[in-house]
């Protein structure tokens, strides 16, 4: 079974820097999306940066220039780095792929639980 987990969620000040990193376990033939989303209480998840195979990055508005996504296809990872960091960018951060497991033919999409990240004024 896939299961993706994150990591790197903390309490930093303004203007501060931090990496999330999110692994993904099990028999993975091919990750061909990933991306990272943020959820505010009662609200929806919202995308934040999505790294596909043959695209480049793309990124909300809000993060662009501030949040940089990149992946590690030999560990099946993924890292978004944000730096400026503002309180407005507190909020739980989830990770999320496009995959196919070995010995199945269709894409699968998995979330990790998230990680918190707050952003202190």
């Amino acid at each position: 079974q896939v299961q993706l987990v994150e990591s790197g969620g903390a309490l930093v000040q303004a203007g501060e820097s931090l990496k999330l990193s999110c692994m993904a376990s099990g028999d993975i033939f091919e990750i061909k999306t990933w991306a990272w989303y943020r959820q505010y209480p009662g609200q929806q998840r919202e995308a934040v940066a999505t790294l596909s195979k043959g695209f480049e990055p793309d990124y909300a508005d809000s993060v662009a220039g501030r949040f940089s996504i990149s992946r590690d296809t030999g560990r099946h990872a993924v890292y978004l780095e944000m730096s400026d960091l503002r309180p407005d960018d507190t909020a739980d951060y989830f990770c999320y792929a496009v995959l196919r497991p070995y010995d199945y033919d269709d894409w699968q999409r998995t979330w990790g639980r998230g990680t918190h990240v707050t952003v202190s004024s």
